[in-house]
């Protein structure tokens, strides 16, 4: 049972983490939740703008970013299939660590763990780029500023969508991030465990703290009709 500590550690952290900043109270104080009403302000501004060319370039850079992410996460899961196939070499190079040596029933586990993660990564970034091209959409569907009430229904479409791209973005972004702390296996539970709560201290400071967070304390004045 102590050769799952690790893992059984990393999901429990991680399910909790998750709890905490998408489900909780305290989830609307988050610097992801104040990010997703600036994003509903920027759009309603865009809806007031007779020319779109900033906020679709802004759009463009959004899935340069989104596709980047993607691609990495599609190396690391060729990466874990890699070890999938050199598990002997990979348990040779344990077994010179000065930690307990795992069996291979156990490495076989963590390295699916693993790959399991970059495909979750993959999936997610994939889905964000796709929504954001529909925001893309949304917005090149939204009226001219000659129809104040229509234009600002269809930008609240597009910014929604563009908030759910986010929300996509952010859970792929935070799976690559604790796959560093998954990775500590290879020292043994305890070094996976507490990597993976330095990394979730990291992540609850940026979401709570952190200076970017302060940075939107300001309240969003409303849009000029």
């Amino acid at each position: 049972m102590m050769e799952y500590a690790g893992l059984i550690g990393f999901v429990a952290m991680v399910a909790a983490y998750s709890l905490l900043v998408d489900h909780s109270p305290l989830a609307a104080r988050t610097l992801s939740a104040k990010m997703t009403a600036h994003r509903m302000a920027w759009f309603q501004r865009a809806a007031a703008r007779e020319v779109r060319i900033m906020d679709s370039q802004i759009l463009a850079g959004l899935q340069n970013g989104v596709a980047f992410f993607g691609s990495t996460s599609l190396l690391g899961v060729g990466a874990a299939f890699t070890l999938l196939t050199r598990l002997d070499d990979l348990i040779t190079l344990m077994a010179d660590l000065p930690v307990a040596e795992p069996s291979r029933q156990v490495t076989e586990i963590m390295v699916v763990g693993l790959l399991a993660i970059y495909a979750y990564a993959v999936f997610k970034f994939g889905w964000a780029y796709r929504l954001l091209n529909y925001c893309a959409m949304l917005l090149g569907a939204v009226p001219d500023c000659t129809q104040p009430e229509a234009a600002r229904a269809a930008a609240r479409k597009a910014a929604k969508m563009n908030a759910a791209a986010g929300k996509q973005f952010n859970r792929g972004l935070r799976a690559l991030f604790l796959s560093l702390g998954y990775l500590g296996w290879i020292g043994g539970p305890v070094v996976q465990l507490g990597i993976t709560a330095l990394i979730i201290a990291i992540l609850t400071y940026r979401q709570f703290f952190s200076p970017a967070l302060h940075a939107l304390d300001d309240e969003i004045s409303p849009p000029a009709a």
